[in-house]
């Protein structure tokens, strides 16, 4: 049996369409590697040499000014596709936030594979075009939501995104979870200071609205009252 048919996103990473034998194939060009929360597994404008499967765990991509800030632009969680197939240099860096564990390939070999099999051609635009559309709707976040509304709809993202659902189809978001982030990265995330963002917190939960139980555990106690936040 190979890692793919063991795989815990197996039916929700972009590999779902292949057939066995297609499989099998990918599953010998792939090797399965842990990443320390911290450790980086891209860097930005090096040659794009692997791309990869988040199995488990959650990384952040970010991009950095020539004086060294950083920006988080993206996250990658369980069943996301990280790396640039059929591009020659990383356009971001990609670290883990938490321990992760993820599946490899050289982009040299996925990208022929890829070639070869249209099915897995088709799952890249689908995934390409669904990351567009959720850049779109942050750059609504970031532009035209006010603090309040941002925190509401990061929370509900992170519902979605972080709902424990392995290799069945999604099943609805968790009502408890934590957070992969510091208060100051969701205040990057958001652009947002950290003390706007730990009020906001303690807002939410002084109306009832979540609970805080650790620095980064949240529980959502009423759904409809952030969503109505989150507008």
């Amino acid at each position: 049996m190979s890692a793919c048919d063991t795989c815990i996103v197996r039916n929700r990473a972009i590999c779902a369409g292949l057939e066995h034998p297609e499989i099998t194939a990918l599953s010998a060009m792939g090797r399965r590697r842990s990443v320390s929360a911290g450790e980086p597994l891209i860097w930005e404008d090096d040659d794009s040499l692997l791309v990869a499967n988040v199995i488990e765990g959650v990384l952040k991509l970010t991009t950095s000014t020539a004086d060294g800030r950083e920006q988080i632009v993206g996250v990658a969680y369980p069943s996301d596709f990280i790396g640039r197939p059929f591009g020659q240099t990383s356009a971001a860096s990609v670290v883990a936030l938490t321990d992760a564990r993820v599946c490899v390939f050289a982009r040299n070999d996925f990208d022929r594979f890829a070639r070869e099999h249209p099915e897995l051609e088709h799952k890249l635009l689908e995934r390409t075009l669904a990351e567009l559309d959720r850049t779109r709707a942050w750059m609504m976040l970031l532009g035209r939501k006010s603090a309040p509304e941002k925190i509401a709809t990061f929370l509900l993202d992170m519902s979605e995104r972080l709902a424990d659902n392995g290799c069945m189809a999604h099943t609805g978001p968790a009502r408890q979870f934590t957070l992969p982030f510091s208060r100051q990265q969701v205040a990057d995330l958001l652009g947002l200071t950290i003390e706007t963002v730990s009020r906001q917190f303690t807002r939410l939960k002084a109306d009832g609205v979540v609970a805080l139980p650790g620095r980064r555990d949240v529980e959502i106690l009423d759904r409809s009252a952030l969503e109505l936040l989150a507008g």
